[in-house]
């Protein structure tokens, strides 16, 4: 579709001429004087606007600000002669994208709106890009309704439009970066960067230049200056995720940061200040690393402000349905896929798993599951079988002490489910099997008759059709 353009002239032979030169490539509608212009400009919807300084009534300036006032998003470059140039500045100083002087090049022209355009569809995308990474990251993102959820988003929504440095601690996979996002996009940073970095992936000896970048030369294979994330992030959020894990030396760097606000590059002499919130987070404990000498007091003291303990799965086991149902929804959206519901059955085994990687471990079997499943349901049978194994495991135990199942029978079935998962898992090779169970083939073997189990493969031979 093209793109439409609105000209606002008084001269009928610059009217006429603007729409010779760009009706090839684009829809042009024309008004000559303001009170027509701004008719046009809410009945054509332009995308862009060729207005002309001096007008008769109401001048440009005055149709510029109305058409800023009715939509800020619709450029407007300002048509103007030599002698009106200063009148053209002070257009732009109000909001209009660029200004052409007449008599004006035709070609020039035609690259001013081409460049006006692509620049307007781009801040366009970028609008549309950020809100929907802010609308990723809201607080209705963070899935879960137990007790301790709701008291971890009070805390967010109270901490997150402050300076305040923030520790969110936790297992691996509670979701901290998770939250770490929360707190970034729901303050007045929003719109400047959210810089993460794992101080785990990165070894010492570049973990310095990774934060605070390096100047050409400054060691071997530095070609070129390099911005840190500290310098990236200036403006927003820095986000160091598993803090415990950086070493003492880079300890003491991140500490004299945080208490100047300023840093030099690795090799420079220069002192840089940048106005940077920091969000940490770890799956340590870093008081037990402060007892054992290897993270300092007063960088915990520094980073620990305010505190997010994000509990695991297992201690909050009445969100795994939301979530199991959230992470489905997600998936399917972003896959095209139609609804699919999970059983009752398959969510008592979800809500039955001890997690021990927690809420990733969860969207992961989710994902999981809908690889396999190709009907309408989630069923028990397109879980993973080490899930199914632990509800059963489970049940028997249940079921045991509870006087419904005899403690030979519990350990009979429990030695059954054993044993059946070692062949599944090698494929039915009995020596393999007997290996991964510390027992002797023929053990198994024992142990398979006496339970009922065979391979698949030992089935009856079938009776030639000519035996006699």
């Amino acid at each position: 579709m093209k793109k439409r353009i609105l000209v606002v002239d008084d001269e009928q032979g610059i009217r006429a001429s603007l729409q010779m030169t760009l009706k090839p490539a684009y829809e042009v509608a024309c008004a000559s004087n303001a009170e027509e212009g701004l008719a046009r400009f809410r009945q054509e919807l332009p995308n862009l606007v060729l207005l002309d300084v001096i007008l008769p009534g109401a001048d440009g300036l005055e149709l510029l600000q109305a058409m800023r006032s009715e939509d800020s998003g619709v450029p407007v470059i300002m048509l103007t002669a030599i002698k009106t140039v200063k009148t053209a500045v002070d257009a732009m100083k109000m909001g209009a994208a660029d200004y052409v002087t007449k008599p004006f090049d035709i070609e020039e022209l035609r690259l001013i709106v081409a460049k006006t355009l692509a620049t307007q569809e781009l801040e366009q995308e970028v609008r549309y890009l950020r809100a929907q990474v802010v609308n990723s990251y809201g607080f209705h993102n963070l899935v879960g309704k137990s007790p301790a959820m709701r008291e971890i988003y009070s805390k967010i929504e109270q901490v997150a439009d402050t300076r305040t440095t923030v520790l969110v601690t936790g297992e691996s996979g509670t979701g901290k970066e998770l939250v770490a996002r929360a707190l970034h996009f729901n303050s007045a940073r929003r719109e400047r960067p959210f810089i993460a970095i794992n101080c785990a992936s990165i070894p010492d000896a570049l973990i310095e230049s990774e934060l605070f970048g390096h100047e050409k030369g400054s060691f071997t294979g530095a070609l070129a200056r390099r911005l840190g994330k500290v310098e990236l992030a200036h403006g927003g959020t820095l986000f160091l995720d598993e803090v415990g894990d950086l070493g003492l030396p880079t300890q003491a760097k991140l500490l004299r940061f945080l208490q100047e606000r300023e840093f030099t590059r690795v090799g420079g002499s220069q002192t840089i200040k940048v106005d940077v919130r920091i969000i940490a987070a770890t799956n340590k404990r870093l008081e037990e690393l402060i007892r054992r000498q290897e993270f300092r007091e007063d960088l915990y003291y520094r980073i620990n402000v305010v505190s997010l303990y994000l509990p695991p799965l297992r201690d909050r086991r009445e969100d795994i349905p939301h979530l199991a149902k959230h992470f489905l929804a997600k998936r399917l959206e972003a896959d095209g896929r139609a609804p699919l519901e999970i059983s009752k059955e398959a969510l008592e085994i979800l809500a039955k798993h001890p997690w021990p990687g927690n809420v990733r471990e969860l969207e992961n079997v989710l994902e999981q599951a809908l690889i396999w499943c190709r009907g309408t349901t989630i069923t028990p049978d397109h879980l993973p079988t080490t899930l199914r194994a632990d509800t059963h495991s489970a049940l028997l135990h249940e079921q045991a002490l509870g006087g419904q199942l005899s403690l030979e029978k519990a350990v009979q079935e429990f030695e059954r489910e054993l044993l059946q998962e070692a062949l599944t898992r090698t494929g039915y090779v009995q020596t393999h099997a007997a290996a991964m169970l510390g027992i002797t083939r023929r053990m198994l073997k024992y142990r398979m008759d006496m339970l009922g189990l065979s391979s698949p493969q030992a089935q009856p031979a079938a009776i030639p059709k000519d035996a006699s």
